[in-house]
C-alpha cells in the first residue's frame, strides 16, 4: 500500500555533535534557518517557533486578539488548526466552504461577522489556496485581521507568490513531522507588518527583551521589566538544524510532488467519474492530490484496493463539540465533505 503521507529526513551529518555540544536551545543553527526562510519567503518579517500551537499563539497575541474575542473558521481543517484558538480563550464561528474546493466562501464570511469578530482564519485546504483576492478584501472592509492558515500550505503559490505574502496581516505554517517542511515539529509565522513582528519576538520569548534582560556579569538584570504576557515558544537548534537540510530540499521534493500530480491529472482525464481540486491562478504544493467523488466511501475502498491509500483526511470540526453549538447552515461543507477524497502525491512514489 503507497501511503498517504510519508515524513522526508535528509542526511544530518552534525546532529550528532550538536547533540552534544551544550547549545540544543534557540541558537546559531535557529537564527540561521529563520533568515534563510525570510529569504526563501521574500519577507523580513519572519519568525519560527518551538510548535504550531506556540506559531498561532504567538500570531494571535501581536496581532492584539485577545480571549474572549471570535475568529471565523473553516470547519474542514485539521483540528490541530482550529484548537489553539480555543485554548486561547477565543470562541470559534464557522463560515461555510466552497464545494469545490473546500476553502473558505467569501459570501459566508460576511454573513458571519458579528460584533465580538476579531479576526478570520483563512484555511488553504490540504495545500489548495484558497479565495485569497476576497478574503482579503472583506478583511480590509471590515477592519478585521486575516491569518493564513498554511498547516498543509507552504510552498504552494497564489498569482505567482507563496502563500504567506500574499497579503494577510499573518501567516501560519507547521513544520511537524508529515508537512512541507518537517522540522519533527515546529511553526512559522510571517507578519505584514514591522510593528507585529517586533512584538512577536517579544511574545515568543515570555517578554524579554534579550538585548537588556542581562547585565554586565551576566546576571538577570532588575532595571529590565517584562510588560508583556508571552510563551516560552523558541525553536530549538536541534529542530532548526533540521529543518535547514531540509529547506535545501524542498524546492526538488515540491517539484517532484508536482509531476505526481501531473500523472493523476492524466489518469483522471480518462476517468470523468471524478473531479480533480483545480484553483485558478494557484500553484498547490500537492501535500496530498484532492478530488472529488460521487461516493466517497466506494472509491476510497477502490484506491485503497488499488494499492493506494485513499483517504477523506479531515473530519468537519463543527461536528466536535468542543465548538460548541452553532446556527450556520453550511450547506457547502456538506457536500464537499461528502465528496472529498486525498489520494498520496508525493515524493516517496514511483
Amino acid at each position: 500500500m503507497i501511503r498517504l503521507f510519508k515524513p522526508y529526513m535528509p542526511e544530518l551529518p552534525e546532529l550528532e555533535s550538536i547533540l552534544y555540544s551544550g547549545a540544543l536551545a534557540y541558537g546559531n543553527y535557529t537564527k540561521q534557518f529563520e533568515q534563510e526562510l525570510k529569504e526563501y519567503f521574500g519577507t523580513p518579517y519572519l519568525i519560527v517557533c518551538g510548535s504550531y500551537s506556540d506559531a498561532v499563539s504567538v500570531a494571535l497575541g501581536s496581532l492584539g486578539i485577545k480571549p474572549g474575542d471570535e475568529v471565523i473558521a473553516s470547519p474542514m481543517a485539521c483540528l490541530v488548526s482550529t484548537q489553539p484558538y480555543l485554548t486561547n480563550g477565543l470562541s470559534v464561528r464557522w463560515a461555510d466552504v466552497d464545494p469545490k474546493t473546500g476553502t473558505l466562501c467569501p459570501d459566508s464570511v460576511l454573513k458571519q461577522i458579528r460584533p465580538n469578530t476579531k479576526a478570520i482564519v483563512h484555511n488553504h485546504f490540504c495545500g489548495y489556496p484558497g479565495h485569497i483576492d476576497e478574503i482579503n478584501r472583506i478583511g480590509r472592509e471590515k477592519g478585521l485581521p486575516v491569518i493564513d492558515d498554511g498547516i498543509e500550505c507552504l510552498g504552494a503559490e497564489y498569482k505567482g507568490r507563496k502563500i504567506g505574502v500574499c497579503g494577510a496581516d499573518a501567516a501560519v505554517f507547521s513544520l511537524s513531522a508529515v508537512r512541507f517542511l518537517n522540522c519533527i515539529e515546529g511553526g512559522i509565522v510571517i507578519f505584514k507588518s514591522k510593528e507585529a513582528y517586533e512584538k512577536s519576538l517579544l511574545i515568543r520569548d515570555c517578554g524579554i527583551d534579550r538585548s537588556r534582560f542581562r547585565d554586565e556579569l551576566g546576571e538577570i538584570n532588575p532595571d529590565c521589566d517584562i510588560s508583556l504576557a508571552g510563551y516560552s515558544a523558541m525553536m530549538s537548534n536541534v529542530n532548526a538544524y533540521i529543518g535547514l537540510q531540509q529547506l535545501k530540499q524542498l524546492d526538488r521534493l515540491l517539484s517532484l510532488h508536482r509531476k505526481q500530480a501531473s500523472k493523476w491529472d492524466d489518469y483522471f482525464s480518462q476517468h470523468p467519474e471524478y473531479s480533480p481540486i483545480v484553483r485558478r491562478d494557484c500553484n498547490p504544493n500537492y501535500w496530498v492530490y484532492g478530488l472529488l467523488a460521487d461516493n466517497k466511501t466506494e472509491s476510497i475502498k477502490k484506491f485503497r484496493d488499488m494499492g493506494y491509500y485513499a483517504s477523506g483526511v479531515h473530519m468537519r470540526n463543527d461536528r466536535y463539540s468542543v465548538f460548541g453549538r452553532q446556527d450556520a447552515e453550511l450547506c457547502g461543507t456538506e457536500e464537499f465533505y461528502n465528496s472529498f477524497l486525498a489520494l498520496p502525491c508525493g515524493w516517496w512514489m514511483d
